[in-house]
């Protein structure tokens, strides 16, 4: 897609030429007259959204566009542990994502410079509503995000996975620094918010013992069918528009693995502890519906069951490590929020206990 645009080193390079180019495949005939900055959000990734003008002699496009490109001080920190350019090596792949997520007009990576640009749809324009834990989903919503990852996890399920666009795709695999997380200083913000399980936890156990073996039956002999994963569900990558539909974003983390690293993220996060135990059994039987796989590849009510109860795994050790880190990755609040859910998902769902059904040994 687009593969004649060049990687802009920053937004103010971005002339209507490049824009009018950008645009050429959903808007032809649209000139752009002038881009200006209207809003910068520079974080681990560069992000603006852009305002755009048109000639007045003909067809126009999109008001504004959100544009998204490497911040070259998070670089390194991205390729260990995202994946510096599966976002844009995904939306080059022409494959359609059957679920809801942000329309990409153009994609364009730089392979030497470890740098890429994606222009896309601006949300607002649909009045899409961006979520965050302090925000937790309604029942219905977060059924909506369910059937979401179904259909994208069904469209791809097994050999289905193996087609043209989608060879660079890399299995969910664990990555390195997670061991240096301060985690007392987690469980002491947490307090009694954290079961005992989680307290009596070591950044060792925490690691070597419950991530890694969870990560571990993600591919390979106990994987099972691989699909296509988003790799980062949780509720602030999602947004909800007014039609009640759920969309995910932020694609940087696609990989190949078993569902239940993107089922088990998004759902224990993204409601209420109270709500997903009262609901996520049904939650799960929705997914499990919503899959609309022949009955010979239809994982049982009781395997979704098995791997959703281990995935609480990579919730808890990810915010966790997030929060240990107090205002430096994520707002507090935010952080505080999700460890929490993950934690008692973790003692309510005896992840541990999972870990060890599906062939591992956790530490606790």
């Amino acid at each position: 897609m687009t593969a004649s645009l060049t990687v802009p080193s920053s937004w103010d390079e971005v002339r209507a030429d490049w824009m009018t180019a950008a645009l050429a495949r959903d808007f032809p005939g649209a000139v752009v007259g002038e881009v200006s900055v209207a809003m910068r959000d520079d974080g681990t990734n560069r992000r603006a959204r852009l305002a755009l003008t048109y000639t007045a002699d003909g067809p126009t496009g999109p008001p504004t566009v959100f544009v998204k490109a490497v911040d070259p001080e998070h670089r390194e920190l991205i390729k260990l542990t995202s994946g510096l350019l599966h976002e844009p090596r995904l939306f080059t792949s022409h494959v359609d994502l059957p679920l809801e997520h942000p329309r990409v007009f153009a994609a364009a990576i730089d392979e030497v410079a470890e740098d890429f640009v994606l222009v896309m749809e601006d949300l607002t324009a649909r009045d899409a509503d961006p979520r965050d834990a302090t925000r937790p989903l309604t029942v219905e919503q977060a059924a909506a995000g369910v059937r979401g990852l179904a259909s994208l996890h069904g469209r791809f399920w097994g050999e289905r996975l193996a087609r043209p666009g989608l060879d660079w795709l890399e299995p969910f695999v664990e990555w390195d620094g997670m061991q240096y997380a301060p985690l007392p200083a987690a469980l002491e913000r947490l307090g009694d918010d954290a079961p005992a399980s989680v307290h009596a936890l070591s950044i060792e156990d925490l690691i070597e013992g419950i991530w890694k073996p969870f990560v571990a039956t993600l591919t390979g002999p106990s994987g099972g069918a691989p699909t296509l994963l988003h790799g980062d569900a949780h509720v602030g990558n999602t947004y909800l528009l007014p039609t009640g539909e759920l969309g995910f974003l932020d694609w940087q983390v696609a990989r190949r693995g078993n569902f239940s690293l993107d089922l088990g993220y998004f759902l224990q996060g993204a409601v209420t502890t109270e709500d997903r135990r009262a609901h996520e059994r049904d939650l799960l039987a929705v997914y499990r519906e919503a899959l609309e796989l022949p009955a010979a590849e239809l994982p049982s009510a009781d395997e979704i069951w098995l791997r959703y109860r281990a995935s609480a795994a990579h919730g808890l050790t990810l915010w966790l490590a997030t929060a240990s880190a107090g205002e430096l990755w994520q707002r507090p609040d935010i952080a505080l929020a999700l460890a929490q859910r993950y934690s008692a998902a973790y003692d309510d769902l005896q992840t541990a206990d999972a870990l060890g059904e599906l062939g591992f040994r956790p530490t606790r």
